[in-house]
């Protein structure tokens, strides 16, 4: 079931990051960096342990990111991943957000949702104030995708 997530989930889905995290294929987050952006969380429970999780983030005016996609190794290839995707995209459309921009190491799964690849120059240079702070900074490999709505 895919719903929004509740701080008992914080510890789960900082779980499920840094098992990506520790591969170099995400970037980790911090216990209090999730629990200050936990309404921008989604989950993928069953059974009552969490196998998925995404967020979206409202970045600027009309734009957003979808950041923080994790499937539990065991699940993927089953929708899950997916399914969180859409559920962030169908929040975003709701909130009035035009474009949806994700910085991923995995392009074709978003490519195939409907993301294009942009240059990273096309964000604005709000969104970059993460990066800054970046262990990988300024040598990011991430590639930039974008979803007009």
């Amino acid at each position: 079931m895919i719903r929004k997530a509740k701080i008992k989930d914080i510890k789960q889905i900082q779980e499920l990051i840094a098992v990506f995290a520790k591969q170099d294929t995400m970037l980790p987050r911090s216990l209090n960096e999730l629990y200050e952006n936990i309404r921008d969380f989604w989950v993928y429970e069953n059974k009552g342990k969490l196998e998925g999780c995404a967020a979206l983030h409202i970045s600027w005016d009309d734009l957003a990111e979808v950041k923080s996609l994790a499937v539990a190794k065991n699940k993927q290839g089953k929708g899950i991943g997916r399914d969180l995707v859409l559920a962030c995209l169908a929040e975003a459309e709701v909130m009035g957000s035009k474009k949806i921009f994700v910085l991923t190491y995995k392009p074709g799964f978003f490519k195939k949702l409907g993301f294009k690849r942009i240059k990273h120059e096309a964000l604005p240079h709000k969104i970059w104030a993460e990066c800054i702070n970046c262990c990988k900074f300024p040598n990011c490999r991430e590639i930039a995708l974008l979803k007009v709505l």
